[in-house]
């Protein structure tokens, strides 16, 4: 049987590493400020309110009620989404509403690892696996120099490294500037995406493939994007979520 010493090894330093900067500098709580939990910015409070969601709708991931049983809601019983399925463990309201915002346009890099980590634990709870590959819908070069970072690559980071999935942030990239989408109604959305990615000259998929983002709102972005993927070759695209919008129509 082969063992892995050096990823043993790695995995060993990194646990006592972790230990030592949470010695010397302890979580604190991205909400209120209480002491937050070991491995978490949050306080055990705060965390027990935030809003999971529980009964999405098995295609788009927006909320239903209980008694929908699991089935597709209404809109995508008339027109089935290009992607597969959506995985969105959180609502988006407050104060997970607030936490975002914070992360992707007051500067507050330091909620990436909160967010990481809650959706690499709530995937783990769900026991939910992502694809083998994940693929942060991508900033463009303008946004990207302006922000710093992008918050989808940062969601993706425990996923990739918790499952073993490659991150690959640079295989399909945003043709031009594009106006933030939660200013926009929901009519304008799909225009405003349409055509805007593309996958870079000579890349090819296989298999299935995860779309990472912060928040879906109408899901006029990601099914853009999927439908990029699927021509490119991917077998089936997922769209993974830190946080779902809207409500869904009963079947």
């Amino acid at each position: 049987m082969h063992v892995n010493l050096e990823g043993i090894m790695a995995s060993t330093l990194l646990g006592h590493l972790g230990r030592w900067l949470e010695a010397v500098y302890p979580p604190v709580c991205a909400l209120c400020g209480d002491a937050g939990m070991r491995g978490l910015d949050l306080c055990v409070g705060c965390l027990a309110e935030l809003p999971r969601l529980r009964f999405p709708c098995p295609c788009c991931g927006r909320p239903l009620p209980e008694a929908a049983g699991g089935r597709p809601c209404g809109r995508c019983l008339r027109r089935p989404p290009v992607y597969a399925a959506v995985y969105a463990p959180y609502r988006y309201a407050a104060p997970v509403d607030r936490l975002i915002a914070e992360f992707k346009f007051r500067g507050r890099l330091a909620n990436a690892r909160l967010l990481g980590e809650l959706l690499r634990r709530a995937a783990l709870e769900d026991g939910r696996v992502p694809p083998p590959l994940l693929i942060p819908v991508p900033l463009h070069p303008q946004r990207l120099r302006t922000r710093g970072y992008n918050q989808a690559v940062e969601l993706a980071r425990p996923l990739a490294r918790t499952f073993g999935a490659h991150l690959d942030v640079d295989c399909v990239r945003r043709l031009r500037a594009t106006l933030p989408q939660m200013s926009l109604p929901a009519a304008r959305r799909r225009a405003n995406v349409r055509g805007v990615f593309a996958m870079r000259a000579g890349r090819r998929l296989t298999g299935s493939v995860a779309i990472i983002d912060d928040v879906m709102t109408t899901g006029a972005t990601v099914e853009e994007l999927a439908r990029v993927l699927r021509r490119a070759g991917a077998s089936s695209v997922e769209v993974w979520s830190f946080a779902r919008a809207g409500q869904a129509r009963k079947p």
